[in-house]
């Protein structure tokens, strides 16, 4: 759990495609002091196909975080950093969005780069697992609803390479899926747009010694692979996850129908109809690597960016 050394309690709050998440710090370092909430507004909704955030899709948004400024304002937070990834970063008319982030909560958010959002991960996913043995070179694997960033890096030292792709478990659903459950034909056209990004990335899967997946997608499917009942953030940090039987959970989600998924103990239902999508990215991530297996943390950008805050 973070350990933050600062006099007032700070608030992370990383707002992405799918998902937005509110971290809360305790400057004690005292993890029942962490506050974490999280709220799935599918901020990305049509983004791939308009170029445009949806009036209902900033409605979401909004409604959450004006959840989020009233449990900032009981905190105490006195030094708040906001931070949007994908959705933000393609849409046409995110000054709605800012306007609407200033009025609820007194800042700006900072639309990341995809290499600072790269960079952020990294250090939140191995922060998080700073007990456990990460030979160098670590990769990180985030996916998101958006985009997808590979990072290469010294767990001691650092990134030494990353690199965003724009693909993404809601871009590519929205962009390929028509039919439930996902056909042959969509499959294989999700896999190859998957392809053809990760053959024009600079960072190679195959260089690296420990592979760590971050974010929803990565976490859920690790839920789903250690057989939960139900989803359960403690159980999930730092479990290593055999390739094979990843591929495998994989498999049995794509056979399913949404609604079939949603029955899943440890399936958010906001995750559920672009989990394929998602699901097909790590798989062909794993297929790319050295090693067998995957290492999977709850720790993510936003810890990474509430730990640039100290």
């Amino acid at each position: 759990m973070s350990t933050y050394r600062d006099a007032a309690p700070i608030a992370a709050i990383d707002c992405g495609t799918n998902t937005i998440k509110l971290l809360v710090g305790d400057p004690a370092g005292n993890p029942d002091g962490v506050r974490r909430e999280s709220r799935m507004i599918r901020l990305g909704q049509g983004v791939d196909a308009t170029g445009r955030l949806a009036p209902e899709a900033l409605e979401r948004a909004f409604t959450a975080i004006d959840e989020f400024a009233a449990i900032i304002r009981d905190a105490g937070v006195e030094r708040i950093r906001f931070c949007a990834t994908s959705a933000t970063r393609d849409a046409e008319n995110s000054a709605e969005f800012t306007d609407g982030v200033v009025a609820r909560l007194g800042i700006e958010p900072e639309v990341l780069s995809g290499v600072e959002e790269a960079r952020l991960a990294f250090g939140g996913a191995v922060r998080g697992l700073a007990g456990a043995d990460l030979a160098s070179p670590v990769l990180v694997i985030d996916v998101g609803g958006g985009s997808t960033e590979l990072i290469l890096g010294d767990p001691a030292t650092g990134p030494t390479a990353a690199h965003s792709m724009d693909i993404g478990s809601v871009r590519l659903h929205e962009r390929h899926v028509r039919h439930d459950p996902i056909t042959a034909e969509e499959i294989a056209a999700i896999v190859a747009d998957i392809d053809t990004a990760l053959d024009a990335s600079p960072v190679d899967p195959a260089a690296a010694a420990v592979v760590i997946g971050v974010a929803g997608t990565n976490t859920t499917i690790a839920a789903g692979t250690l057989g939960l009942a139900a989803y359960d953030r403690t159980l999930i940090h730092g479990q290593v996850l055999a390739s094979t039987d990843v591929q495998a959970l994989v498999d049995g989600l794509l056979a399913m129908t949404v609604a079939q998924r949603r029955e899943l103990g440890w399936m958010h239902p906001g995750r559920a109809d672009v989990i394929d999508a998602g699901a097909l990215i790590v798989s062909r991530v794993l297929a790319r690597i050295s090693v067998d297996s995957m290492t999977v943390a709850e720790t993510d950008i936003l810890d990474g960016i509430a730990w640039s805050l100290v």
